[in-house]
């Protein structure tokens, strides 16, 4: 199951008795200036649960699924990666022993 940003707004509309309208507003412009750092090139970084950052993939030759004798060129292109903070990193690694005990 996914989270979309409307569960997000939901969520904090009930936990803090703020009107949903405004909590939208704040979730949109937090991502809005998010997605603008980024494009002018600075690296987000917010305590505790990670670090957004643009990276450039260099060019490099794949090939066609559908034609696997013929190379195709991918242009180099830049991409969004994501580095976990350490308290998430540790929340996420307990899921390893959920999901790896024996279904019944």
């Amino acid at each position: 199951m996914n989270i979309t940003k409307r569960d997000l707004v939901i969520r904090i509309s009930n936990d803090t008795g703020l009107i949903q309208q405004d909590v939208m507003a704040v979730v949109q412009k937090t991502l809005d200036y998010i997605t603008e750092a980024l494009v002018n090139g600075q690296n987000v970084e917010l305590r505790n649960f990670g670090v957004f950052e643009v990276k450039l993939r260099r060019p490099r030759i794949g090939r066609n699924p559908n034609d696997p004798a013929k190379d195709v060129a991918i242009p180099s292109r830049a991409v969004v990666k994501f580095k976990p903070g350490k308290e998430m990193r540790e929340q996420v690694l307990r899921l390893t022993e959920k999901l790896d005990q024996p279904k019944a």
